[in-house]
């Protein structure tokens, strides 16, 4: 792996706070892989108030995904050739939403991806294009924290993965059936050729005010 040892440490250390967390409410599905949990030192009790921001970024983010694909669940079945009304339909409102959940928490969340549509879901920065990678080798992680990045300033950043759904063959199927509004309207499209469980992408979720419960938990 091409990460830091202190990158995999502050993602052990994090996992560690929140597990005790979500044994308690059930939701150890929405926690990162335990893959990265193997190695994690002794868990910590909770931290007040900044360790239930984690839990609450991670729920949101699985609340995010689950609603992207049931959206995009309903083109199951269709034969008509998706337009840019479908995508208005299954696609943009997983991005307001996404924008809605930031305002809402004072945090920036963001849809990333390597094969990317609209340029504005490019990764970022060389961090955001270390963890796409990460997750594109082991697609047992499901999700990761990592401190913010210098431009970002105190914070961390929460990444879950996004998968290929069946339905979304629809759109990002081979170059050559894709839809053509999206042949008309995205000329540098990258978002084809991809297979069902595949990754898709990534939500980039910038927590600012977390960064207490990050030097706590790996002091």
């Amino acid at each position: 792996m091409t990460f830091a040892t202190p990158f995999l440490r502050l993602a052990r250390m994090a996992f560690s706070t929140l597990l005790l967390m979500f044994v308690g409410v059930g939701l150890l599905t929405a926690l990162p892989s335990s893959a990265l949990a193997a190695e994690a030192s002794p868990p910590r009790a909770p931290l007040p108030g900044d360790s239930a921001a984690l839990a609450k970024a991670v729920v949101a983010m699985e609340q995010l995904d689950q609603m992207r694909i049931s959206l995009a669940s309903t083109l199951e079945g269709r034969t008509e050739e998706p337009t840019i009304e479908t995508m208005k339909e299954v696609c943009k409102p997983v991005g307001i939403r996404a924008v809605a959940i930031g305002k809402e928490n004072g945090w920036q969340v963001r849809q990333v991806a390597s094969k990317y549509r609209n340029p504005d879901h490019a990764p970022a920065n060389a961090q955001e294009r270390q963890v796409i990678d990460l997750f594109s080798r082991h697609p047992e992680i499901n999700g990761l924290w990592e401190p913010a990045v210098a431009e970002q300033g105190a914070g961390l950043n929460y990444y879950r993965r996004i998968n290929v759904e069946p339905s979304c063959l629809a759109c990002h199927g081979t170059k050559a059936s894709r839809p053509a509004f999206i042949k008309d309207n995205y000329p540098d499209d990258k978002a084809f050729d991809l297979a069902v469980g595949e990754l898709r992408g990534m939500y980039a979720v910038h927590l600012p005010e977390v960064q207490a419960a990050l030097a706590a938990a790996t002091s």
